[in-house]
């Protein structure tokens, strides 16, 4: 009987074009993209795909880790929902009977399904159940486009994973040490020293987004090739923020805050969306392409539905990085970012898989040599760390000045 329901729900699509949806997935990278205004290097590629669809400005994740941002878009649901928050240190368990994949929900529909690269999910899922066997999974990107050709007989739904912040290691580290990015021309937050290795890790961060670029032009090249294009919803995003220290890992903008575009058949050309949008929006969005009505566990919504609802705020959670236990939520709302830390008895950067970063080994000996200043020594010090912290995003945009205690923004802080 439901089988039948299903084919009546999907009747309305048998006479109608169905668009091939394709997620361009990147790794651990920020929005540092020409389209989202910065120059450090070109990125004609990208740029090109938000001016012929859609940019949205303010996009955030749920999570600011891979395994955990990737179990919640994959079913469309809060990681925190299914229990799926932990990244890297839990025993992976099937997820609930009722609760399908988004690729399986496209496979119902006929679709051909596929994922090139990572997918790093915290649940136990045979691949068969979320891939068609013609194409299954591959290793990360390497540049063979050849078999794009064989997607033209079916519409399908998948994904290109891009290594993006993992090129050449933690930000870029492998990477001939001659970088189209001067070191001494970039600027550094203050919440970093400014000494060598940050200026040259975020001048290599910056030679990932410039790779990163050139591998989605030879993706959309690709796709031209095979006259498929024009018939595909391209949907490119990142799953957080860089590699950098407080970037990935935590519940900062830096971390949380991505690039978003959708380019393709019935999205609007040329347009910029300012309004807040959780990761999860990108599931539900791209399963309503195919017109039918979204599960009711879905969490996100229809970004381009006329009776879409802007969001008042959007949600991340933090929660164990294989040996650092901690618990941490944020709402973020138009004006400011609130965040509640649950383990305050705990510095921010713990000690964890990550020691081995040249930029965490800087900070770790400026630490010990007091050579840090207050806004960049506290996440070291769990007697620093406060247990909520208030940011006003408009003044402060890098959120280094706790408003958490002032009387002034006392309502505001009851309100998140």
């Amino acid at each position: 009987m439901r089988f039948i329901l299903f084919l009546l729900a999907a009747l309305p699509l048998l006479g109608a074009s169905r668009p091939n949806v394709l997620w361009i997935y990147v790794d651990d990278m920020s929005d540092w993209l020409g389209c989202y205004g910065h120059t450090a290097v070109p990125t004609p590629n990208i740029d090109a795909l938000a001016a012929e669809g859609t940019r949205f400005d303010r996009a955030y994740m749920p999570a600011p880790v891979c395994s955990a941002t990737r179990s919640a878009l994959i079913t469309g649901m809060m990681q925190t929902s299914l229990g799926l928050h932990h990244h890297r240190t839990m025993i992976k368990k099937p997820l609930p009977k009722e609760i399908r994949t988004l690729p399986a929900h496209f496979r119902r529909a006929g679709y051909v399904t596929f994922n090139e690269a990572k997918d790093d999910y915290n649940f136990d899922e045979p691949r068969l159940h979320l891939y068609s066997h013609e194409f299954g999974t591959k290793s990360h990107f390497s540049g063979d486009l050849e078999w794009i050709s064989e997607l033209k007989e079916k519409p399908f739904f998948g994904q290109i994973q891009l290594k993006g912040g993992k090129l050449g290691g933690e930000t870029g580290a492998k990477f001939p040490s001659q970088s189209r990015v001067d070191p001494a021309t970039v600027d550094v937050p203050p919440f970093y020293p400014n000494t060598k290795v940050f200026r040259d890790a975020i001048a290599r961060h910056y030679e990932q987004v410039a790779v990163v670029d050139a591998e989605v032009g030879a993706i959309i090249a690709a796709l031209k090739k095979n006259d498929l294009f024009e018939s595909t919803i391209v949907v490119f995003f990142t799953d957080h923020g860089s590699p950098l220290p407080r970037e990935k890992q935590n519940l900062y903008e830096a971390g949380l805050k991505v690039p978003l575009i959708f380019r393709g058949p019935g999205i609007p050309p040329g347009k910029v969306r300012k309004d807040l949008v959780s990761g999860i929006d990108i599931s539900s969005t791209s399963l309503s392409f195919l017109n039918l009505r979204l599960p009711k566990n879905f969490e996100g919504g229809d970004l381009f539905d006329k009776e879409y609802k802007l969001r008042e705020f959007v949600i991340g959670a933090r929660d164990r990085l294989g040996v650092a236990i901690d618990r941490v939520r944020t709402v973020r709302t138009d004006h400011f970012r609130y965040i509640r830390n649950y383990h305050a008895d705990r510095p921010v950067y713990q000690l964890q898989y990550r020691e081995k970063y040249a930029t965490l080994k800087e900070l770790r000996k400026l630490y010990a040599q007091g050579g840090l200043s207050p806004v960049q020594a506290w996440y070291h010090d769990a007697t620093q760390r406060p247990r909520e912290e208030l940011y006003d995003l408009r003044s402060d945009p890098y959120q280094v000045k706790n408003l958490a205690a002032d009387p002034s923004v006392a309502d505001e802080l009851v309100r998140h």
